[in-house]
């Protein structure tokens, strides 16, 4: 029989590799070989959220600092570039100062529009971040202090143990979690090539909804935003559908 303590041993041991997890519980009994101090839930626990449950692949474990009942709360994923304009950064903030007031912020804590949520969050509001290492890793450098402060007040989450480092291929994994926190999705800038297409087509296959700020015709910038507006998404074109998706939420 599957136990908590068997998932967390064997997050240690792979690492927090999903499969290699999945085939140990299915293969082998645990072995009792790591002494895990760490917080953390699993996919068997109450505290567990269960937007995650809706994923074809729902992380085994989430360990976690800060306040886990953090995820008990309505929540709405927001994210965009890495490297954003200033008309990005105005979308951003507008979102999120909006929608903080009714919604626990969910980004990936990553440079660009993900630390611009955060923030903007922390300014009477609540905040998420979901990252691809260890806890122990504050990456990038430049959200050192959001990380300071969200591990006290906020909450950080991540399928990899504290000694797991940055991993490239850890990123594109991670935004399935994203995409399946929020009760919808916020995209304010991306380009054409960008990685927020995989968090968008994850929560298309959720069934969330997708919403994109529109760019000029022909800005780069923003031309991934375009192109999904293009094929389905929802414009979000001022702050009023912003202030009726906030009010959605307080009145139910």
């Amino acid at each position: 029989m599957i136990s908590r303590e068997m998932i967390a041993e064997y997050a240690y041991a792979y690492e927090g590799d999903w499969s290699r997890i999945s085939r140990a519980l299915s293969e082998q009994p645990a072995s009792g070989s790591f002494c895990i101090r760490e917080k953390y839930i699993t996919i068997l626990d109450e505290a567990y959220p269960k937007e995650l449950k809706d994923l074809r692949y729902p992380p085994w474990i989430l360990f976690y600092e800060g306040d886990i009942s953090l995820l008990a709360k309505p929540k709405v994923t927001i994210i965009g570039s890495r490297s954003l304009t200033p008309y990005g950064y105005h979308l951003t903030r507008t979102c999120a100062s909006v929608l903080r007031e009714s919604y626990v912020l969910v980004s990936g804590l990553a440079a660009g529009a993900d630390g611009c949520v955060h923030r903007t969050a922390l300014e009477g509001g609540h905040t998420i971040g979901v990252i691809g290492s260890g806890l122990s890793f504050s990456y990038p450098e430049e959200n050192r202090d959001l990380y300071d402060t969200m591990r006290k007040s906020e909450l950080i989450l991540s399928e990899y143990p504290n000694f797991t480092g940055v991993r490239k291929h850890h990123f594109p994994w991670r935004n399935r979690i994203l995409a399946a926190l929020g009760e919808f999705l916020v995209v304010t800038e991306a380009r054409e090539r960008s990685g927020t297409s995989l968090t968008v087509n994850e929560a298309l296959a959720l069934g969330r909804d997708v919403w994109c700020c529109p760019h000029r015709f022909d800005e780069e910038s923003g031309m991934g935003c375009n192109r999904m507006i293009a094929e389905g998404a929802y414009m979000l074109y001022d702050s009023g559908q912003l202030k009726i998706l906030a009010q959605k939420n307080l009145h139910g």
